[in-house]
C-alpha cells in the first residue's frame, strides 16, 4: 500500500472517550506494517490534493465534520480510487449530505446499551474477518442502521441479536461491510465504542485488514490498472450507487 494514511477524528456532536485509544491503535498499526499515519480533526486539510494518502479513516467521527469545499474534495478522491474506511461513530456524520450516505452504506439508527454479545463473521475472506472465529464474542453498543446496506456492500459480519438485549433489526443485522465507490473502496465496522477495544489483538488485526483493503483501491489505480471513470462532482449532490462486488 501506499505509505500514507490520513485519520480524521473530529466531533462536533457525541464525543467517544475512546478516541485517543484508537488514534495510538492505527499509529501503532502503522509503525508496524510500513505506513505513515496523520491524524488531524481540521477540517480544512480535506479543502487541499488528497492524493497524497492510501485511505482515508474516519474514526469515530460525529455531526459534519467537513466544509462544503471538504465534501467536494473527499467526493473526488473516492470516485478516483481513494480508499475510505469508516470506523464506529463513522456512521453518525455527515447527515446532511446525501453522498456520504451512499457513500458509507448506511446511516447509523439506535444502539442499545453497551453490553457483550456475539457478532457472526458470515465472510472470512476478507483481510478484515480472515483471522476471526466463526462466532466472534465481543463488547460494544451493537449499531441499529437505517436502512441497512444495499445490494451493493459485501455483508462481513452480522449482529447475533440472540446474545444481547436490545436489538432492533432482527436476523439481518449487518456490523461490518465493504463495497466499491467509483473507483474508491469503502470498509465500515460498526464495532470500536470502547477504548478496551483498540488493546484487542484481534480487533487491531480486523481494522489493520479495513485499511489495507481500502487502500489497495488506491494502489490499483496508480499502478496504472483500469479505474472506472469517476463521477463529476455533482454527484457531492445526486449520489448514485456503484455495482459490482467488492473483491478481496
Amino acid at each position: 500500500m501506499a505509505h500514507r494514511v490520513l485519520v480524521h477524528t473530529r466531533t462536533t456532536a457525541y464525543r467517544h472517550d475512546s478516541i485517543p485509544a484508537a488514534v495510538a491503535a492505527v499509529r501503532s498499526l502503522g509503525g508496524a506494517h510500513g505506513f505513515q499515519v496523520v491524524a488531524t480533526e481540521d477540517p480544512g486539510l480535506f479543502e487541499g490534493p488528497l492524493d497524497a494518502y492510501a485511505a482515508v479513516v474516519f474514526l469515530s467521527t460525529s455531526g459534519d465534520v467537513l466544509t462544503p469545499a471538504g465534501r467536494t474534495r473527499l467526493a473526488a478522491y473516492v470516485e478516483d480510487g481513494g480508499g475510505f474506511v469508516g470506523v464506529h461513530a463513522a456512521a453518525c456524520t455527515e447527515y446532511d449530505w446525501p453522498y456520504y450516505g451512499e457513500l458509507l452504506g448506511a446511516r447509523f439508527d439506535r444502539h442499545p446499551d453497551l453490553q457483550p454479545g456475539r457478532a457472526l463473521v458470515v465472510d472470512r475472506a476478507h483481510p478484515a474477518t480472515r483471522h476471526l472465529p466463526p462466532v466472534w464474542e465481543f463488547t460494544d453498543e451493537w449499531y441499529d442502521f437505517r436502512p441497512g446496506p444495499d445490494g451493493s456492500a459485501r455483508v462481513l459480519v452480522r449482529a447475533d441479536e440472540s446474545s444481547y438485549e436490545g436489538g432492533g433489526m432482527g436476523d439481518d443485522h449487518p456490523l461490518v461491510w465493504c463495497r466499491e465507490q467509483g473507483a474508491g473502496r469503502v470498509f465500515y465496522t460498526a464495532l470500536g465504542h470502547t477504548a478496551q477495544a483498540y488493546e484487542d489483538p484481534d480487533f487491531r488485526h480486523h481494522l489493520l485488514g479495513g485499511i489495507t483493503w481500502a487502500a489497495r483501491g488506491r494502489s490499483r489505480t496508480r499502478a496504472g490498472s483500469p479505474a472506472r471513470t469517476a463521477a463529476p462532482l455533482s454527484a457531492v449532490r445526486r449520489p448514485r450507487r456503484s455495482g459490482g462486488t467488492p473483491r478481496s
